[in-house]
């Protein structure tokens, strides 16, 4: 476990609908923090932004996932006309 010293919290502020935001507290390692820090910093954007953008891009593909996944299993279910007849009997091959 580790000692409260080496854990920070940080407060998100979540955009949900595009009309409301909702904070959240996260804990995080410290180490974790400061690397993240740095990270954002780089990017030009905060710990938050960089949060808040990475679980707005899951939710989306979630999302996407689960559209593609309903198409793909209703075109199972409807079938597919492939055009295939049954093979010639063995008799038939072999009179070449």
């Amino acid at each position: 476990m580790h000692s409260p010293a080496l854990t920070h919290i940080i407060v998100l502020h979540v955009n949900l609908c595009c009309c409301m935001k909702t904070n959240i507290t996260l804990k995080l390692d410290a180490n974790l923090l400061r690397e993240a820090r740095l990270l954002a910093a780089d990017r030009g954007t905060s710990v938050g932004a960089m949060l808040a953008e990475c679980l707005e891009k899951l939710v989306r593909e979630r999302r996407t996932n689960g559209r593609l996944r309903t198409r793909a299993l209703a075109r199972l279910r409807q079938g597919m006309d492939l055009h295939w007849k049954p093979s010639h009997s063995r008799d038939e091959l072999h009179e070449r």
